[in-house]
């Protein structure tokens, strides 16, 4: 799984991404009240955001069955710290890598949950809470909703944060079990 899941990665153009011990994952109420603080409009109006996405308790029981994780970003150049248009492209480009991640895993049939960087943008208006989520199989919640801190993630992940100076970054992931690695299989029937 993770070498599949590696080159679907880097097929929609992702500039870094990294693998982490998703065991390590630690659910932050902190993190859930920066989301109240509704500092990007779309707390309490968004199928992916807070309140509607799901409790802490939830995504810390739903965290214990996943072993692995892949941190992966878009990172882009701006001109300077005042670059805004670059940052909304940016953003919207790694939406669309994201989306089309969303998809190529689809095809994967496997037990994955794959955590967006902001709030799902698949409609120019959500729904919430008046009619049901017209995409239910692409909107994912994002990493801060679930409670993860990002900077976190990266650590784990030895993915950059800060990529330097005049620089922004989206980062999402993608939780999953590996199977057994082959060798493992092999000790356990010799050791019978």
């Amino acid at each position: 799984m993770r070498k599949q899941l590696k080159a679907a990665i880097g097929s929609c153009g992702f500039e870094c991404q990294g693998e982490f011990d998703a065991r390590v994952l630690t659910v932050l109420p902190e993190v859930r009240a920066m989301c109240a603080e509704d500092r990007c409009h779309e707390y309490n109006k968004n199928w992916s955001c807070p309140p509607a996405c799901g409790t802490l308790e939830q995504f810390a029981e739903l965290f214990t069955h996943y072993s692995c994780g892949i941190a992966f970003q878009t990172v882009a150049q701006l001109e300077d710290s005042f670059d805004i248009e670059t940052m909304f492209e940016a953003k919207k480009l790694h939406e669309t890598r994201f989306y089309d991640l969303v998809r190529k895993t689809g095809a994967l049939n496997a037990d994955l949950l794959l955590l967006s960087a902001g709030s799902c943008k698949l409609c120019k208006v959500c729904g919430f809470p008046d009619e049901a989520c017209s995409f239910p199989e692409l909107m994912r919640p994002s990493m801060e909703s679930t409670g993860i801190l990002v900077n976190d993630v990266c650590a784990a992940a030895s993915v950059p944060y800060n990529h330097g100076a005049d620089t922004i970054s989206y980062t999402s992931c993608v939780l999953f079990n590996e199977e057994e690695p082959a060798w493992d299989k092999v000790v356990q029937v010799c050791a019978q």
